[in-house]
């Protein structure tokens, strides 16, 4: 009965850290993944180097980008922060 009293704080601020850090972090991840998931060919989407593109094409790993009417750019799906969405 001593060690369980000694080890009780130890389990519950492993158990604090489980349900403040690790939890979200889990559902942030599988929330992004089922995004990049659902992206399709004219979706407008944020890059992680702060550029709006339009998608022209998506394989695999790579997704081709429009930056403009001339330049299509090949990056990682894993450069894409999050959709665009307009504001009208």
């Amino acid at each position: 009965m001593d060690i369980i009293t000694q080890l009780a704080p130890f389990i519950f601020l492993i158990a604090i850290m489980y349900f403040v850090i690790i939890r979200p972090q889990q559902k942030e991840a599988k929330k992004r993944k089922a995004m990049l998931a659902a992206l399709a060919k004219g979706d407008k989407v944020y890059t992680n180097g702060g550029f709006i593109v339009v998608i022209h094409k998506i394989d695999e790993d790579i997704i081709s980008v429009k930056m403009n009417d001339d330049v299509i750019v090949k990056m990682s799906k894993d450069a894409i922060s999050k959709k665009y969405e307009d504001e009208a």
